[in-house]
């Protein structure tokens, strides 16, 4: 368990204060941003409501994670969020047989930053230290979020689904976890690999692209929406993976560095088919309602990785953190 971190606002304040005494009544005050996708505050008080449905914080009382006043207060902070999402990318109206090809089509004409591409040839070791530190609120955690999927599917989609999470979770092999190899990296590169370290460094924007998973993956109604955002998150995922570990070994990393990103380069190759035809066209096919949410989930992860990748180029490019502390990489 990680240390309940410091608030950044009102609704952090108003949330943390609570989890630090016994469960009763949360009271928030109503979120006003301008940008729910990218506000520290609405954010962070949303990260640590889901939190207590994975692993908690020190001294949480875990009969918080259902305290109705918590539950309540966490459908307040989601609203804007999927408001927000909804309103950007649409919820689109698809044929089933034609899923696959239109989740293909989203993934082709994705335009997003080149935040890959300059982490293979321009990026310092301090940066890509920064980029493993916003990751790990994702990768600490990997295959966590998509796995709230796997008792409400049927069939070939849940099939499809549990053949990739087994190998997020290193098929039961000791030590071959995704989430394990990536703290091998972290370590690698002298990096604290400890779960949740650096949750005060990480910025709004990037706590976004993991509580996007988790509000998919928790509602039952957003079924076809985390069906899709991980059938988008596997074909999207090798070539990145390839750039990352190509930037790692320009700058001298050792094998250990590279390992969890070789990994997926490898699995995801493989994931990519399963997520896209069986995964995702078989939910469909099953579900035929659901398509459009598919596609929907794949377009909402394409859009906060997007928003993510592009807060880190424009600090990059100018010569300054993309953290919130920029001493965390002397950690």
């Amino acid at each position: 368990m990680s240390a309940i971190p410091a608030p950044r606002g009102p609704l952090s304040e108003a949330l943390l204060e609570a989890l630090a005494g016994p469960p009763g009544r949360v009271r928030l005050p109503e979120p006003a941003c301008a940008d729910p996708l990218a506000d520290d505050d609405l954010q962070l008080a949303l990260y640590c409501c889901y939190e207590l449905h994975y692993r908690s914080f020190a001294d949480v009382d875990p009969r918080w994670e259902w305290q109705p006043s918590l539950i309540e207060a966490r459908a307040m902070l989601e609203a804007p969020v999927e408001q927000t999402v909804t309103a950007v990318v649409g919820v689109p109206a698809v044929d089933p047989g034609e899923l696959e090809g239109a989740l293909r089509e989203a993934v082709a004409a994705d335009d997003g930053p080149p935040l890959a591409r300059f982490l293979e040839r321009r990026a310092t070791l301090e940066q890509f230290r920064e980029f493993l530190i916003h990751r790990s609120a994702y990768q600490l955690k990997e295959a966590d979020p998509h796995s709230w999927a796997v008792p409400r599917l049927g069939g070939r989609a849940k099939e499809a689904l549990v053949e990739i999470q087994a190998d997020e979770y290193g098929g039961g092999r000791r030590g071959r976890m995704h989430a394990t190899l990536f703290a091998n990296a972290m370590a690698a590169l002298d990096l604290d690999d400890g779960y949740g370290a650096y949750l005060d460094a990480i910025p709004g924007t990037t706590l976004a692209t993991v509580n996007l998973m988790s509000l998919f993956g928790l509602h039952r109604r957003l079924r076809g929406a985390i069906v899709g955002h991980l059938a988008a998150f596997e074909m999207t995922s090798p070539e990145p993976n390839a750039r990352y570990a190509r930037g790692l070994r320009r700058l001298g990393a050792t094998d250990q560095a590279t390992e969890f990103f070789d990994e997926h380069v490898e699995a995801d190759s493989v994931h990519e088919a399963v997520a896209a035809h069986d995964l995702a066209g078989g939910l469909a096919l099953a579900e035929p309602e659901l398509a459009g949410q598919v596609l929907f989930g794949a377009r909402a992860l394409l859009e906060v990785e997007a928003r993510f990748a592009r807060a880190l180029l424009e600090a990059f490019e100018a010569g300054r953190s993309s953290l919130r502390d920029a001493s965390a990489v002397g950690v």
